[in-house]
């Protein structure tokens, strides 16, 4: 049985993994702080990483760890280089010396936002963002000191934990009307359809970049419509413009206008798909 260390196993894709996986993989689970079953590692220190390698062999890294505050971000980029660089250059590093398979999450922040066409793997990031700069260059780092690697560029990512989803719901407990923005597009994706790629990718050699998000696209206030009908709510969704958004919440980071990632390579070299978005959204929400 492979063994497979986990970053940011707290969080909602290092969750969905090993549900994904089940009994089938051995898990070492880490993260910034201990918990019930997770063991504390902080990628940004070479030592702690090379100490955890030694003692552990994983098979395969999957790397879920990130700072993903973009308004964090933009208040403290160089915490946002450590977590979103330098955490993974080292794993790469680490993943290298020790023969492990790197598995990296990346995400539609690396382009611009301005495409009118939904992006492919091959077309030239172009960060407007702290947190986008800062995941490119974590990208850059895998792609220098790894060979056996798979970077997965996601994006709108809900899960077991903090996300648009449940924050929706939580705001329609309390409110009869939300203001929510119409002119940003991309693709809700479910962490468990990408742990599902995951899956799918790890054991093969068809290395490189993938888009890894649900099929079809939205924009958030249709989202939220959509969430509040599938779960019989009637607060009302006023559809507002990013710069509408922008005066009423001054101190929030640009947003890309345009997430559409075409999930092109993972069709071209295998017969996996990602699922519609509103079906894996009705997935979701049966859980609760």
């Amino acid at each position: 049985m492979e063994k497979i260390l986990v970053t940011g196993a707290l969080g909602q894709l290092g969750r969905a993994v090993v549900k994904e996986y089940g009994d089938s993989a051995e898990f070492v689970r880490t993260d910034m702080m201990e918990a019930d079953g997770v063991k504390k590692l902080d990628i940004s220190d070479m030592d702690a990483l090379n100490e955890a390698f030694d003692a552990e062999g994983p098979d395969v890294v999957i790397n879920c760890a990130a700072f993903t505050n973009v308004d964090g971000c933009e208040k403290d980029e160089d915490a946002a280089f450590i977590a979103n660089a330098i955490g993974p250059r080292n794993l790469a590093i680490a993943s290298e010396k020790y023969g492990a398979k790197l598995i990296h999450i990346s995400t539609d922040y690396v382009f611009n936002g301005n495409a009118t066409k939904p992006l492919i793997e091959t077309d030239t990031p172009d960060p407007v963002s702290a947190y986008g700069r800062t995941k490119l260059a974590g990208e850059e780092f895998v792609k220098t000191f790894a060979e056996r690697f798979f970077i997965l560029r996601t994006a709108w990512l809900y899960g077991e934990g903090h996300n648009f989803v449940k924050t929706m719901l939580k705001l329609s407990e309390t409110h009869d009307e939300v203001s929510v923005v119409c002119d940003q597009l991309g693709t809700p994706t479910s962490a468990a359809e990408l742990a599902r790629m995951i899956h799918f990718l790890e054991p093969t050699e068809n290395y490189g970049i993938f888009h890894a998000t649900c099929e079809g696209d939205t924009n958030w206030a249709d989202f939220t419509d959509l969430i509040y009908q599938k779960k019989g709510i009637h607060t009302k969704v006023n559809h507002v413009t990013s710069e509408q958004y922008k005066a009423m919440n001054p101190a929030s980071a640009d947003r890309p206008h345009y997430s559409i990632l075409e999930d092109r390579m993972i069709k071209l070299t295998s017969d996996f798909r990602m699922k519609e978005w509103e079906d894996a959204l009705d997935d979701y929400l049966k859980s609760f």
